[in-house]
């Protein structure tokens, strides 16, 4: 079986992406400096190597131990807010760990990667939905940050033929159809979640960052994309590079937003009861509205997504944070601690 590498793969969207990488009959090997994610979302008999992805010597050796033959990268920090109150963490995470992968890859020889990027990188677009080649102006210092490693990786494609494909995710929400992983942190950040959590009894209410934007309803609108069908677009960015496939820089979404409003009442509708909510100010970095042109992956990759409507991504979302709030429940692992 084909060998990949995945950075981050013991958190939220790399964890997915090792269960398609399952599912699809290759071999992933999870590199995971557990800061944010889990040993237990590792699935059994899936390697995992403890350490930093900015490691050049750690991730080289890993490469030749392994016999990987491409990367996902997944490693980064994520949190927008956090990015505007923690700039210099996120670029020495985003930027110097894509660096210090890089230079894995040349020093392995391995020569085929899938980057975890993001809408971030387009700022505030003056056209909406937003196709791949409009002009990237980042507000925030996670979408500078990721699109500064875009670069970076373009410049080592140049120079050491290096073939990858960049997938920019929209907003990523919902867990894993059959119950095997799902949003494991803390504390949720994510507007789903947090609307789930509250569902749940696990918070008072969620906060409505800004009812006046120019949208429909005066909060913020975002195209959301079920994480498992986010993971099998990795896996077919994957299989691109494997058949000796070309650069790609493309949007991952569904080309259809909703509001934050929008994402409440579907959260009541799959609950059977309210979420409370509370208007606040606008948050410095976040963008009235992103919304994907998300041609380029269905037409180049064959990417067919199965769960692409928001009541199916909320729901999977909020059964499993009722399962995680009963560990016995989680499958395969009987004993397994609740974690976000």
């Amino acid at each position: 079986m084909t060998a990949v590498l995945v950075t981050g793969g013991a958190g939220y969207i790399g964890g997915q992406a090792v269960l398609a990488l399952l599912d699809a009959g290759y071999a992933p090997v999870v590199l995971d400096d557990l800061s944010t994610g889990l040993r237990d979302a590792v699935p059994p008999g899936v390697p995992l190597v403890v350490g930093d992805v900015a490691d050049a010597g750690l991730v080289a050796r890993t490469l030749r131990a392994h016999r990987a033959e491409a990367v996902m990268h997944f490693a980064a920090s994520l949190v927008v807010p956090e990015s505007v109150a923690h700039p210099l963490a996120y670029w020495r995470n985003n930027l110097a760990g894509t660096l210090g992968l890089l230079e894995s890859c040349v020093a392995a020889g391995v020569r085929r990667l899938v980057f975890s990027s993001t809408a971030a990188v387009y700022g505030i677009p003056e056209v909406l939905p937003v196709r791949e080649d409009v002009p990237c102006r980042p507000i925030n210092p996670y979408g500078a940050s990721k699109l500064a490693a875009e670069r970076l990786i373009g410049d080592a494609s140049a120079a050491h033929g290096l073939s990858f494909v960049a997938l920019r995710y929209f907003n990523v929400a919902g867990a894993d159809p059959a119950g095997r992983t799902g949003r494991r942190r803390p504390a949720a950040t994510h507007l789903i979640a947090t609307a789930c959590d509250a569902a749940l009894g696990r918070r008072d209410s969620v906060t409505v960052y800004g009812d006046d934007y120019d949208t429909p309803d005066g909060t913020g609108v975002r195209d959301y994309v079920h994480v498992a069908d986010l993971a099998t677009a990795h896996v077919a960015a994957l299989r691109h590079l494997l058949e000796g496939g070309g650069n790609l820089t493309l949007n991952c979404g569904y080309g259809r937003g909703h509001s934050v409003l929008a994402v409440l009442r579907a959260v009541e509708r799959a609950a059977g009861r309210s979420v409370p909510h509370r208007i606040a100010p606008r948050r410095p970095g976040d963008p009235p509205a992103l919304v994907a042109v998300a041609d380029g992956v269905r037409q180049i990759l064959g990417w067919r997504p199965v769960h692409d409507s928001l009541d199916r991504i909320v729901g999977d979302a909020l059964a499993w944070e009722g399962r995680r709030a009963a560990p016995s429940l989680l499958p395969g692992r009987p004993n397994a601690r609740a974690h976000a």
